[in-house]
């Protein structure tokens, strides 16, 4: 066998589940953007008391899908729906977890004898 009929397989050409340098350096710019604006929420003093919570939730939310999107490479074209499927099953199965255990939880409370308080004299 001649040597030049050996192929190369170290390089497959662009693969669409993985995400280019490009697009972690703004998943990445994102992510800091959301923790600082976050955290200027709460330090700033510019937003009220009362908007400070769901501030940090939009931004907390706002991040989780930067992560999912830029880092964990979930969406829907075809290369990243294997990713999406396991994520979407995952929590799936975390919330029937979940709610599971508060519902159980929450019937054993009911259903238990609770001791009698003692009754007080009246006067």
């Amino acid at each position: 066998m001649a040597a030049s009929n050996h192929v190369s397989h170290g390089h497959h050409g662009h693969d669409d589940a993985h995400g280019s340098l490009k697009s972690y350096v703004v998943g990445f710019g994102l992510s800091i953007l959301l923790t600082l604006a976050s955290f200027g929420t709460v330090m700033s003093g510019a937003v009220p008391h009362h908007l400070m919570m769901p501030g940090i939730v939009v931004f907390a939310v706002a991040q989780l899908l930067v992560q999912l999107v830029f880092f964990l490479h979930m969406g829907t074209s075809p290369g990243k729906r294997g990713n999406l499927a396991i994520m979407l099953f995952t929590l799936l199965i975390l919330a029937i977890v979940v709610v599971g255990s508060l519902w159980v939880l929450h019937n054993m409370n009911v259903n238990m004898m609770h001791p009698a308080l003692p009754q007080m004299p009246t006067e």
